[in-house]
């Protein structure tokens, strides 16, 4: 895989899961304490890591 593919695939990871955390964070109330501030890009940014490994680089 060329580096651009894989920089793009990383990038649609973060973005993926930092909508499924915003969407979780407006539906659960009791979870914001875990998402407040810089705190959901954090875990966005790990949980893409971790989505990119055992999804999108089989692909």
């Amino acid at each position: 895989m060329n580096k651009s593919k894989i920089t793009w695939l990383i990038l649609s990871s973060f973005g993926i899961m930092f909508a499924i955390l915003s969407w979780l964070q407006e539906s659960i109330y009791q979870i914001n304490f875990l998402l407040d501030g810089p705190k959901k890009g954090v875990w966005a940014f790990f949980l893409g890591l971790f989505l990119y490994k055992y999804l999108a680089k089989k692909a």
